[in-house]
């Protein structure tokens, strides 16, 4: 069975720092592109961050700057750094693989079940 499994998510002072990893696990094959999503209270999920296969990385304009996204393919691991936390960047941060190539079937796309991020005034 593969599933994908977020860690790193903490209270944290506004200013700080903190790594996300995303963790693949399972018989896997590829996966075209990883991204981070969070979703604050009462708000709709928004992408954060996404990294392609090739390393090719983009970011939403509220976390630029201060966010990096980061892959190990060998190890079917993403990370996000995130630096200089504000309280609006409270919130559930998931990790989601696009077009995963597995054994099993055809290629699908695969959320983890979040880590919580908060960031304190």
């Amino acid at each position: 069975q593969v599933q994908l499994v977020e860690s790193g998510g903490a209270l944290v002072q506004a200013g700080g720092s903190l790594r996300l990893s995303c963790a693949a696990s399972g018989s896997i094959f590829s996966i075209d592109a990883a991204n981070w999503y969070r979703q604050a209270p009462g708000k709709q999920r928004e992408r954060v961050a996404t990294i392609t296969w090739g390393g090719s990385t983009d970011y939403a304009e509220s976390v630029k700057g201060r966010f990096t996204i980061s892959r190990d393919n060998a190890k079917n691991m993403v990370y996000l750094q995130m630096n200089s936390l504000k309280p609006e960047d409270t919130a559930d941060y998931y990790c989601k693989a696009d077009r995963v190539a597995t054994p099993y079937g055809p290629r699908y796309d695969l959320w983890g079940q979040g880590t919580q991020v908060t960031v304190s005034s």
